[in-house]
């Protein structure tokens, strides 16, 4: 009999979260339509890789850099194709967090009847439309008119590719909201925010092609989670690896996989990480009265 009372909440509590969910969501898209301009700034600050496309387009005029051969097309398509997972798959959630941490904000949070991790996911995805929106049209007429045929047409490594988009939303929103919630137990999480920005810069690929490192740092690269929220969906759309300047698809296909695994496998692991941290912090916020 205990056992099934215990059951009942818990599927009322899904049922709650998931018939707020929704509700959540039309009020994150509303801030998110209310501070577009600041929206747009933060998409602007983000184009990176087009500065890193030019730079490499201008490297490899005439030849191919590395050992997989990328000429001026196949950068052009990687840099084009960084900057849309990136603005696709990105999250602001530490700010919000700290910032709830801080001022007390968390505590009203916790007297809504939904977690309140559920809400900060919902205001990060509520702003999707308006990013696709911004975003996509410009990379698609790019891509099409830059470099069309440097896209992988195996249908296997596109399902992939699509299947590791929310991976690698997830790895950005957890990352983030692990460091968030450390404002739990120090007075600014956000300054650990830069460590984790020059850590994502050089092993995401976000600057650089993973294969263009040099060996020691490409070996360094495969042990971190970096690569998994933004190279990894890029070389699965693009068809990678590419030996000789020809893509392999069945190597293609291996590597896709492997990778959709792994990726999936760190989720796991950071969300036990947030989940253990957060209940110790909750802990700690309730002892000095937040």
């Amino acid at each position: 009999m205990s056992a099934a009372v215990a059951v009942r909440p818990r599927a009322a509590g899904v049922r709650l979260w998931v018939r707020a969910f929704p509700t959540l969501l039309r009020i994150g898209l509303a801030e998110a339509l209310a501070y577009r301009a600041e929206m747009l700034v933060w998409m602007l600050t983000t184009t990176m890789p087009l500065v890193s496309m030019v730079l490499w387009q201008s490297a490899a005029q005439g030849t191919q850099l590395g050992p997989t051969k990328l000429g001026s097309a196949e950068l052009t398509a990687y840099f084009l194709l960084t900057l849309v997972v990136r603005l696709s798959t990105s999250s602001w959630v530490l700010w919000l967090l700290t910032e709830d941490i801080r001022s007390g904000a968390l505590a009203q949070r916790l007297l809504r009847p939904v977690h309140p991790l559920l809400g900060y996911v919902a205001s990060q995805l509520a702003s999707m439309p308006l990013r696709g929106a911004l975003v996509l049209p410009l990379a698609i007429a790019l891509l099409w008119n830059l470099s069309p045929h440097s896209l992988t047409h195996d249908p296997v490594q596109v399902a992939l590719f699509v299947l590791s988009l929310p991976g690698a939303w997830l790895l950005s929103f957890l990352s983030m909201t692990f460091v968030g919630l450390l404002a739990f137990y120090i007075d600014s999480a956000a300054g650990l925010f830069y460590v984790w920005v020059g850590l994502y810069t050089i092993f995401s690929g976000y600057l650089i092609p993973l294969v263009l490192l040099p060996t020691w740092l490409g070996k360094l690269a495969t042990w971190l989670p970096f690569q998994y929220m933004l190279e990894v969906p890029v070389r699965m759309l693009l068809g990678w690896p590419i030996a000789g300047g020809a893509r392999d698809t069945v190597a293609g296909r291996l590597a896709a996989l492997q990778s959709l695994g792994i990726q999936y496998l760190y989720v796991g692991v950071l969300l036990l990480a947030v989940m253990l941290l957060w209940r110790a912090g909750l802990r700690r916020y309730a002892a000095f009265g937040g």
